[in-house]
């Protein structure tokens, strides 16, 4: 008899757990087949940790082939799929195109950078979604200190050691608490700049307050924190207009900065809009047992599926990596279910509360609602992301341990340059290539 073969497209947090559980419970009884543009999960909360020289890149990076040893790994790039024909077709890392028919199929594609309609985006910001644009990030920041302090200018100075984030959610609030303590590090080792006013960070957002989307006592921390180090928060406020020179704020204030940080939020990947099927705020419409209406042989999941919140009825999941996590493991279970494996089980979830480093000995937490912040909430931190995290803990442990004894390395590597993460990517985890 003939296994069924089952492709997973994405290798995100709902992908991955999807093919982990999945060849766990199929014991051989099925091929699973999982498409990835690289070769690694990508752990992407600690993204931020890696931009500000914390983390190396492959302490984030989990090798696919490594931990998923019964899991066939196809390179490539999903670009269609032909629901009718029951094939994806994918464009491999050397350019050559390919097909491959499934049984069953899970789309976890995932999400790309969200865009607004600003003047001057897409041409002077980068995104903060893969690998590629945080590497971007570090070089960047760190080119720019070092371009301010070989400066005789101190217009030039001030505008090289400005740094401006937009989106205060998760993302965007992490990444300015590490890059503010990464830049004044960089500072004190300049010989010019260490005599100058620190490096200066403004995050903005057009919500009331930092990390609305999580409870206020989160929000009352992280927004200490920063105003303590000196950044500026500027709330109910946004960019109007991005130029090479500055940013012009929607309150009529002219920034002079080099560097513009995009943290707005994410959109489900292209290919979800592809397909010709029902979406909700363009996120793929399925059913509690993760399927889709009218394919039963397809389910989907994560970032890129509306899946109905049965604890709050009406409403749809967030976009969360704690989401889409469990959602890979609820689609496995049902994809078990269809060839004879146990029974098809609905998504519910039990919200375990949030955790947001703040860098240095400062987070903020509130695991299963218990208000935490400070040195405590680091602890819990760390340790949910250790445990979180499905393999390389103890080289992310080494990090943390080298980190807080020794000074970062002040240096900017090149290998990602700024036309090689534009902001409307929609593939963020790849760089592109001009040719």
């Amino acid at each position: 008899m003939t296994r069924p073969r089952i492709v997973i497209v994405g290798a995100g947090f709902a992908g991955y757990q999807t093919a982990r559980t999945l060849s766990r419970l199929a014991r051989g009884a099925a091929e699973i087949v999982l498409i990835s543009p690289n070769d690694y999960f990508l752990y992407v909360p600690l993204l931020p940790e890696v931009a500000t020289g914390i983390l190396e890149p492959r302490r984030v990076s989990v090798s696919l082939t490594g931990t998923l040893p019964h899991v066939r790994l196809l390179l490539g790039a999903a670009d269609h799929i032909d629901l009718d024909g029951r094939r994806v077709e994918l464009t491999d890392p050397e350019g050559r195109r390919r097909e491959v028919g499934y049984d069953r199929l899970v789309l976890a594609a995932g999400s790309v950078n969200k865009l607004l309609p600003v003047p001057g985006i897409t041409r002077h910001a980068h995104g903060f979604r893969g690998m590629p644009e945080a590497l971007y990030l570090r070089d960047h920041i760190t080119r720019q200190i070092e371009l301010a302090g070989a400066s005789d200018d101190p217009q030039e100075r001030a505008a090289r050691s400005t740094f401006v984030v937009v989106g205060a959610g998760y993302t965007g609030t992490e990444v300015t608490a590490h890059g503010k303590l990464f830049t004044d590090e960089l500072a004190a080792q300049n010989a010019v700049l260490r005599h100058e006013p620190r490096p200066r960070w403004l995050l903005l957002d057009v919500a009331p307050r930092v990390l609305p989307e999580l409870a206020e006592h989160m929000s009352v921390t992280a927004h200490g924190v920063l105003t303590r180090r000196g950044v500026e928060v500027a709330t109910e406020t946004s960019v109007g207009e991005a130029a090479g020179d500055g940013v012009h704020l929607t309150d009529g204030r002219f920034v002079p900065s080099r560097s513009l940080i995009w943290c707005v939020g994410v959109r489900p990947d292209p290919l979800v809009s592809d397909l010709g099927l029902p979406t909700e705020k363009g996120r793929l419409i399925v059913d509690e047992y993760l399927a889709v209406p009218g394919h039963p042989e397809v389910l989907c999941c994560g970032d890129a599926a509306a899946v109905p919140d049965l604890t709050r009825p009406g409403e749809i999941t967030p976009m969360t990596a704690q989401h889409a996590s469990r959602q890979g493991k609820t689609a496995a279970h049902n994809l078990a279910a269809s060839f004879g494996q146990g029974e098809r089980r609905p998504y519910r979830h039990r919200d375990l509360g949030f955790v947001v480093d703040l860098g240095g000995f400062q987070a903020a937490a509130n695991p299963l609602g218990l208000p935490l912040s400070g040195p405590v909430a680091k602890a819990v931190t760390r340790g949910y992301h250790l445990m979180a995290m499905p393999g390389n803990r103890v080289r992310v442990a080494a990090d943390w341990f080298l980190d807080a004894l020794q000074p970062r390395q002040a240096v900017q590597l090149g290998l990602v340059r700024s036309g090689a993460v534009p902001l409307e990517n929609a593939a963020p985890e790849t760089p592109v290539l001009r040719r």
